[in-house]
């Protein structure tokens, strides 16, 4: 039997992988369809896996390592990893929420006011020389609107605050009402995209929110309104978002995530009123370097007995 506990699995970077390897003795494996390929011995020594991708970890993978009892996940959202089954199999899932909250926040306004002042069109007409041809159109203020948040959890929070103070209004859409003094609640995101000129989407991903802004809300958001996404690309009816962009029925939108990634959709592409980045919410070295620790203190604890830090089940 080999003497490794931890599995490494996923794209982790070398210094990722260093600091997962100094900490604990383990072994590595590129993907979760590459486990059943790891010689037995070394599978049945496996208690723990650092888990990083959005390839699907199921059942199947959990049944190829007898002695697993965690599966600690890099990143905030789990939807990658079949809570159901392990739980069904006796293992615990984490996660690592709350130090990747400023970053994600941070870049839904960021692509907010490029959208709002057209900054990708403003740099190119520098770089090119055009601006002393033709000068950047007016373009929309920022300050002062109207902004709908979709999920009103830590994420969520960090970017209504954000939007407060821009002097924005700010209404929001959770399962219950929660203690938001001078901020709206509303039941249902239909009702929700109907009031603001923001929807931002902060749901976690998974089989309960697939496609939970959908056509009708992209109506109720109308002619003027922007849908930014920092969740999930699952979170939005894709195809009713793009037949909404090309249409021109709402303003346009600025998206972190896309189903798919990252060979999106090619009609995103030829968008000039979307703002797209590659799924880089948390994508600093401070966060990175955070969420490893977050991810890694949950190994550790696991290991020696001890409550673990983020328990998903």
């Amino acid at each position: 039997m080999s003497d490794a506990v931890l599995l490494i699995c996923g794209p982790f970077t070398d210094e990722e992988r260093s600091r997962l390897e100094a900490a604990h003795p383990s072994a590595a494996a590129a993907s979760p369809a590459e486990i059943a390929a790891l010689p037995g011995a070394l599978r049945a020594g496996i208690r723990a896996v650092a888990y990083k991708g959005h390839a699907p970890f199921g059942g199947g993978e959990m049944d190829a390592l007898p002695a697993l009892g965690l599966i600690a996940n890099y990143g905030v959202g789990y939807d990658a990893i079949d809570v159901a089954a392990a739980s069904a199999r006796g293992a615990k899932v984490t996660n690592t929420p709350g130090v990747l909250n400023d970053d994600v926040a941070d870049l839904a306004l960021g692509m907010m006011l490029s959208l709002s002042r057209d900054l990708e069109e403003g740099a190119r007409l520098v770089r090119s020389g055009e601006w002393a041809q033709r000068a950047l159109p007016l373009n929309r203020k920022f300050s002062g609107g109207k902004a709908g948040i979709v999920g009103l959890g830590r994420i969520g929070r960090e970017i209504a605050d954000r939007l407060a103070a821009f002097k924005m209004e700010i209404h929001y859409h959770s399962r219950s009402e929660k203690d938001t003094p001078g901020w709206t609640w509303h039941a249902d995101p239909v009702a929700l995209a109907a009031e603001v000129d923001w929807l931002v989407v902060a749901l976690v991903g998974g089989p309960e929110t697939e496609n939970y802004i959908g056509a009708a809300a992209l109506a109720a958001l109308g002619p003027e309104g922007v849908v930014v996404n920092i969740s999930r690309g699952s979170t939005v009816d894709e195809g009713a978002l793009l037949d909404a962009l090309e249409a021109g029925t709402i303003r346009g939108a600025a998206l972190d995530v896309f189903l798919n990634e990252p060979d999106i959709d090619p009609r995103f592409r030829s968008l000039s009123n979307a703002v797209l980045q590659p799924h880089q919410g948390s994508g600093t070295v401070e966060t990175r370097r955070a969420m490893l620790g977050l991810q890694l203190a949950n190994v550790t604890a696991f290991l020696a007995g001890k409550p673990l830090e983020t328990p998903v089940n």
